[in-house]
Parts: structure tokens; C-alpha cells; sequence
């Protein structure tokens, strides 16, 4: 989900929830505070130099019960840091403190907002010598014959 995207649909909500792809919830007293953008220079194992920009928040479950961020709050925030770090329209990540500070992609599922699991991967798998995955096939749906002991499919 994009920065334009996410304040698209902040319009839209009453309250803001955000939910974990195990389904439990972010306690609904979390603070945002952290949003601004990420820049990563980097080197891939292919020797191609790349650059990748995302906007990110922060959500930091604090004591603070009484707390409920409201959407428009959440958009006067998104507001300033665009107005005041130049923030642009890119990927958003958010960090959130589980059993240590994981980095998450956001969807929304229409009701809520969902920190979606991030996945490593090669970005030059043409040239790091990685073979390509095959595709498995279940030797028992071969040729429409089952593959038991005196078959005389093996």
C-alpha cells in the first residue's frame, strides 16, 4: 500500500486498527510515532547497485490506555511529515514490536489495516548461480498409473 493510498482510506474509517497476519490485533491504545522515509543504497549478489525508497511507520504499544489514534489525527501526521521532510508517494512499511521489531508490508482487508509478513528474495537470482525451483510431480498421477510395488511404473 502506498502513502496516496493509505490516506485515501483513512478518509473512509471512524477508527484505525491495524491487525497481524496471525489475526490478533495491535492493542488498540498504539501510538504511531514514528513516519518518515527510508532510503536504502544498496549492492545486490549480482553486482548491480540499486536504490529503494519506502515511507515508514512506527507503532509502539505504550501504557497509555485511554489512547485511540483516530484517523484524522493519523492524517495530520502523515500531513506534516510530507509538508515537513518531503516525504514522497511510495511502498509503506511499518515496524512494530513483537517479540522484537518486525518489518511489515500494509494491506487493508476493507475493515482494517494488516501488517503483512515481508519475505526475503535474491534480486539477481540470474546471476548469484541459484538453479530455478522444478516443479514437483506426484509420480502416483504419472500417466494415470499408480506407482506401487509391481506396477512397473518404476
Amino acid at each position: 500500500m502506498t502513502l496516496s493510498e493509505i490516506k485515501e482510506i483513512l478518509l473512509t474509517l471512524d477508527h484505525v486498527e491495524f491487525q497481524l497476519s496471525d489475526g490478533t490485533f495491535v492493542p488498540e491504545h498504539f501510538h504511531v510515532t514514528e513516519v518518515g522515509q527510508i532510503t536504502k543504497h544498496f549492492i545486490d549478489c549480482g553486482g548491480v547497485i540499486r536504490m529503494e525508497k519506502a515511507v515508514n511507520f512506527q507503532l509502539w504499544n505504550a501504557n497509555d490506555y485511554q489512547h485511540r489514534l483516530k484517523p484524522t489525527k493519523l492524517l495530520n501526521i502523515i500531513k506534516l511529515s510530507e509538508e515537513k521532510l518531503g516525504i514522497e508517494d511510495a511502498e509503506i512499511e511499518v515496524e512494530y514490536q513483537s517479540h522484537t521489531i518486525g518489518k511489515y508490508d500494509l494491506g487493508f482487508n476493507g475493515q482494517h489495516f494488516v501488517l503483512e509478513n515481508k519475505q526475503t528474495a535474491c534480486l539477481a537470482s540470474d546471476a548469484c548461480g541459484i538453479p530455478a525451483e522444478k516443479q514437483q510431480v506426484k509420480l502416483s498421477t504419472l500417466n494415470g498409473a499408480c506407482c506401487t510395488p509391481n506396477s512397473g511404473c518404476c
